[in-house]
């Protein structure tokens, strides 16, 4: 399992705009194969600052999911959501392995 946390700065006055956005990569996400672990938005402390988390079976099942960036109708939709509104300042995709708890 592969897990993408993504950093956001976004703009705070947009805060609406973005769980626009947020939700329509959560169900992207989740009808092309990966775990959404939801969005994770300001509530004290710095108001820019955003992250999102969402998982994978490998790197090759997130590659395939990638590549519709761009192409696909639905993904290019949720784009133009960050696009027109500015919601989203700039983000950094780091990709992580979850170490979870056993039995």
């Amino acid at each position: 399992m592969i897990t993408c946390v993504v950093h956001y700065t976004i703009d705070p006055a947009q805060i609406e705009a973005f769980e626009r956005f947020a939700r329509a990569w959560m169900r992207l996400v989740a009808a092309h194969g990966g775990v959404h672990h939801g969005y994770f938005l300001p509530a004290e402390g710095a108001s820019d600052k955003a992250e999102a988390l969402f998982s994978f079976e490998s790197l090759a099942a997130y590659e395939r999911y990638r590549a519709r960036f761009g192409n696909d109708p639905e993904f290019v939709a949720a784009d133009i959501i960050r696009d027109d509104s500015g919601c989203v300042v700039r983000y950094e995709r780091t990709f992580m392995r979850p170490l979870l708890p056993t039995d």
